[in-house]
């Protein structure tokens, strides 16, 4: 792999591809910081050898053009803070300005560029706009992992203009490295817990874990469809009626493999789709007519708790029920907490995924875990045995 600490960067002006898509308030104010502080120890790295840096990002999704709400200005006073110094910024990304900015820098100065997606050939993966950005520095970094399985200029055309002269980042280092611990350097047991509504959402990632780990637990909205293919009532359930037969295909195949398949013996069920609904607990194949599985019950929560404390190697993509919802919420918090208590064992724990990220931060387990993934999509499709665009510019010289 090439590692950031492979290279020195003394006098080099660093062109880097940061994740800086961070949620801005009505006022421009950053709500949430973690994909800048995420880039800091790459930053860092560079600095102190020497080097000068050019950062470049995309915010939000503008629809063609210059939108005061996208600029990446915004974040100046935020990077400013954290480095402990001025950070300049180019109003554009590329033009006579910016490059006038980044020729000049001097070691340890920082230049942050315009928003990429301003240029519709940012997204385009557009071979000419790549290389008018590649002209801002001597050496690229992506360290933007977030976007890694996007093919655009930014993120994979660019490096073709560095041959030599290109890295991964630290993030994307612990990013690559976590998952491949899952699914190439794992510890036995491996135990992969998926959740969420549909099972077309995860049929990719499943079959893709067959051959990697011990034991599969399915929780959320995407069990009732399992339990359907397996002979169940599932009363109001979400329940994808064409996926019943691709269900017990992968019922089918993990038997084959002799992989345990854990489905929720119990559910938490509601009359409606609402935290004010009527409650109660039923088996998971014998839900009534007119209730709804929306949290896995408490023996569900019991066996996939035990499953999880005998883990040496855990996975999780997916909540167990609505947990955004108080009444809910219960199986994910489970879940969570079994983890955080066998990632205190000693097992390697990643999380991935928006809601399972979103749960484990929400809950306080954000500390208890081995490594939380900064890329929704990108993890996905990593999980799935794609080729990331962005990981093999990099690689390739």
């Amino acid at each position: 792999m090439k590692h950031i600490d492979n290279f020195n960067f003394k006098n080099k002006r660093v062109l880097i591809r940061v994740d800086y898509n961070v949620p801005l308030d009505e006022n421009f104010k950053i709500t949430n910081e973690s994909r800048i502080t995420a880039s800091l120890p790459t930053l860092r790295k560079i600095l102190q050898d020497g080097g000068s840096i050019i950062l470049m990002s995309h915010l939000g999704r503008p629809k063609g053009g210059y939108e005061e709400k996208y600029s990446l200005k915004h974040l100046i006073t935020s990077l400013s803070n954290h480095l402990e110094r001025k950070v300049s910024f180019a109003p554009d990304c590329i033009g006579e300005e910016a490059y006038a900015i980044s020729s000049d820098l001097k070691p340890g100065e920082v230049l942050l560029l315009e928003n990429l997606r301003f240029y519709k050939e940012e997204e385009k993966g557009d071979v000419a706009f790549a290389e008018k950005l590649s002209k801002h520095g001597d050496f690229y970094v992506n360290d933007a992992f977030g976007t890694a399985h996007r093919a655009h200029a930014s993120t994979t055309i660019v490096a073709r203009f560095f041959p030599g002269a290109k890295c991964f980042g630290y993030l994307m280092v612990k990013e690559i490295e976590s998952i491949e611990k899952v699914m190439k350097n794992s510890r036995e047991p491996v135990t992969a817990v998926i959740g969420g509504a549909k099972v077309s959402d995860k049929v990719l990632i499943i079959e893709n874990l067959m051959d990697k780990v011990n034991h599969l637990v399915i929780g959320g909205g995407m069990a009732y469809t399992f339990m359907r293919a397996r002979g169940g009532t599932t009363g109001n359930s979400l329940v994808e009626e064409d996926r019943i037969e691709l269900a017990a295909q992968l019922i089918k195949k993990a038997e084959e493999k002799g992989i345990s398949l854990h489905l929720p013996e119990d559910s938490v069920v509601a009359d409606a789709f609402s935290n004010d609904a009527n409650t109660g607990i039923s088996d998971s194949n014998k839900i009534a007519d007119g209730w709804m599985g929306l949290d896995i019950g408490p023996k569900a929560i019991e066996k996939f708790s035990s499953v999880l404390l005998q883990s040496k190697t855990i996975l999780w993509n997916g909540p167990m029920g609505v947990f955004e919802m108080e009444k809910f919420k219960k199986g994910t918090v489970a879940i969570a907490d079994a983890i955080a208590h066998a990632t205190e064992k000693g097992a390697f724990s990643l999380i991935g995924g928006g809601d399972s990220v979103a749960a484990v931060k929400h809950f306080g387990y954000a500390k208890k875990v081995s490594y939380i993934s900064t890329g929704g999509g990108a993890m996905l499709e990593f999980l799935e045995g794609k080729e990331l665009p962005g990981i093999k510019a990099v690689m390739e010289e």
